[in-house]
């Protein structure tokens, strides 16, 4: 596996360079620089293109840190040549906001959506870079969307003694099925129950104790989306960890929210995203 740093020269994208160089400097990883050359105004085609400033700057970032590194440029919309070159290996992407006009968003959505649709490894979206990272937020389902995710951000936090916290978010129930109705009734101590969850919340928190790490376990009841917001404002992460349907466009999205993508919307410190494998 190796780290692929994502930008299109937007200004906005430094935070996801520090972070990428940081990320494959904590794992090991080599790292690659992608630049995106986009369609540039005429009028600007004798200034000084953005992706020099960028790349001269990381340049600096990935030698002081003594990384093993390659540099790319592509042209094209980002949107479309990072996934692109997501499939010629084995990639963390590493990106954030690309600089997009309001309307364009409007019209086509937002860029991370985009590429959690079309990227099926890990992605690191970092609209603001918050290191050191000391406090992780790791978000079960129980579905098992979650578990690509878990172990990545484990490991990392393993690496360099971050605090651990599982959260889970019981919805409201309009359904009376026994399953429901365990989870429910073992809300208080959840994670000793025999429910799916029960189980997925144990195994975080092993996974984290064989990486030497102890993990706090949460549980909230409400909507799933607000009360995640909520515990991330309340909490300080540095970092929040989730998993995600196999695509945003998937049948569940028309009657269920992609958690992910409403949660990616409004939190401006890196979020880890990685797409739900059968095989996991």
């Amino acid at each position: 596996m190796e780290v692929l740093i994502a930008t299109n020269g937007f200004k906005g994208t430094w935070p996801a360079i520090e972070y990428g160089a940081w990320l494959g400097g904590t794992l090991g990883l080599k790292v690659n620089l992608l630049g995106v050359t986009e369609t540039l105004n005429p009028a600007q085609i004798d200034d000084h293109h953005p992706l020099e400033e960028v790349f001269s700057r990381a340049v600096e970032v990935f030698e002081r840190n003594g990384l093993t590194y390659s540099l790319e440029v592509q042209n094209g919309d980002a949107e479309e040549v990072i996934p692109r070159k997501v499939q010629t290996g084995d990639f963390i992407t590493v990106t954030g906001p690309l600089g997009r006009p309001q309307i364009r968003r409007w019209l086509t959505g937002r860029s991370i959506h985009h590429l959690m649709e079309h990227i099926s490894g890990p992605i690191l979206y970092v609209p603001e870079s918050r290191l050191p990272l000391r406090r992780a937020l790791i978000c079960v389902g129980g579905l098992g969307y979650e578990v690509t995710a878990e172990n990545l951000a484990v490991r990392l936090s393993g690496l360099v003694q971050a605090h651990i916290t599982l959260l889970h978010v019981i919805p409201p129930m309009d359904l009376d099925y026994p399953t429901v109705r365990e989870v429910i009734k073992s809300a208080e101590h959840l994670v000793d129950s025999e429910t799916p969850i029960g189980r997925a919340l144990r195994k975080g928190v092993e996974m984290a104790r064989a990486a030497g790490q102890t993990a706090e376990v949460k549980v909230r009841e409400g909507n799933i989306v607000e009360e995640i917001l909520t515990e991330i404002k309340t909490g300080e992460y540095d970092l929040i960890c989730m998993g995600s349907p196999y695509s945003t466009s998937a049948l569940r999205q028309m009657y269920a929210p992609n958690v992910a993508a409403e949660v990616a919307n409004v939190i401006h410190g890196p979020i880890l995203i990685a797409r739900h494998k059968r095989e996991d």
